[in-house]
């Protein structure tokens, strides 16, 4: 989906209530092509996951970390979106993807430090490392379509 193609209703939809969130999240659904859509998604599901890790010195460092890293991978696809050349482009997919590595890496960091989230942790890592492929793919399709000119 394109950005023309989006309607009123999908930017209607970021002022939902968290039970509408929950339906609209449900890893049961067709999965989300549109990137803009599914990092925005992954930031919001990070937050919540956050919102469930107990406070304490040994959390709160990875929690800063985790949301920091988790919502910046759809701030800067949209900024790879509007970039205006290719290399300006290529260097925000490469931050996507180093964001949506660490990502997966704090992810890890709290299942160990919280078991009984390690399942959570672990979809959420799954997505991750999805998200962090697709990058990788756009990157090193970018890069060698640029070493061919």
């Amino acid at each position: 989906m394109t950005k023309s193609q989006r309607s009123c209703k999908d930017e209607a939809s970021l002022g939902a209530d968290e039970e509408t969130s929950i339906v609209r999240e449900a890893t049961e659904s067709a999965p989300v092509y549109d990137l803009e859509e599914r990092t925005a998604r992954f930031g919001e599901v990070i937050i919540d996951f956050a919102r469930k890790i107990p406070r304490g010195p040994l959390t709160d460092r990875i929690i800063n970390q985790l949301v920091g890293v988790g919502t910046s991978v759809g701030a800067n696809y949209i900024e790879a979106d509007d970039s205006v050349s290719k290399n300006e482009f290529l260097k925000c997919i490469g931050t996507c993807k180093k964001e949506s590595w660490e990502t997966k890496h704090f992810l890890r960091m709290i299942a160990r430090a919280i078991p009984e989230l390690q399942a959570d942790a672990r979809e959420l890592r799954l997505e991750a490392r999805a998200l962090h492929l697709i990058f990788s793919r756009i990157w090193r399709t970018g890069k060698q379509k640029e070493q061919g000119k």
